[in-house]
């Protein structure tokens, strides 16, 4: 996401980096591919109890679903995750409509711990997803190393089958 214009992975806050997005929007929906359309910016949730506010709303006309995307400047955290599931619970609940699929959550960081994407996601709740966005593309030895690495984890989990 380099045409976003910001200098590497520090010194800008989530909003800056959802000002960014939104300044770029025609370029960001290119990059998520086909079907998305822009619903809205820290659209409200409102229970009973409390206001939420998801950082982008998005539906997708092919998928025939929404997509909201929780915007975090550091690595993921649990809690990053549990929050993206309440907002996609919620969201179904209160303004899903009918004909429309499952919401789909994207926490969309700066660095993905594939545990805690994995593990702190509620069983029966397939819809979440953590994807690490970059300002800038890796050098050809930062891919070499990032290959070498995702091969190694692929060895080691076929290891484990086996």
């Amino acid at each position: 996401m380099e045409f976003l214009g910001l200098q590497g992975n520090k010194g800008y806050s989530e909003k800056d980096l959802e000002t960014a997005i939104l300044n770029n929007l025609q370029k960001f929906l290119m990059e998520l591919g086909k079907g998305f359309a822009f619903v809205e910016r820290q659209q409200l949730i409102r229970t009973e109890a409390e206001d939420y506010f998801i950082d982008l709303t998005f539906y997708n006309y092919i998928l025939k679903c929404f997509v909201l995307f929780d915007l975090k400047i550091g690595k993921i955290t649990h809690q990053d995750v549990g929050q993206m599931d309440m907002y996609v619970r919620m969201f179904d609940e209160l303004k899903r409509n009918e004909g429309d699929n499952p919401t789909i959550g994207i926490v969309l960081c700066s660095e993905t711990d594939a545990n805690i994407a994995r593990y702190s996601v509620l069983k029966g709740n397939e819809q979440l997803f953590a994807t690490k966005y970059q300002l800038y593309l890796p050098s050809v030895k930062e891919l070499q190393e990032e290959i070498e690495r995702e091969t190694a984890l692929i060895k080691m989990q076929l290891n484990r089958v086996c």
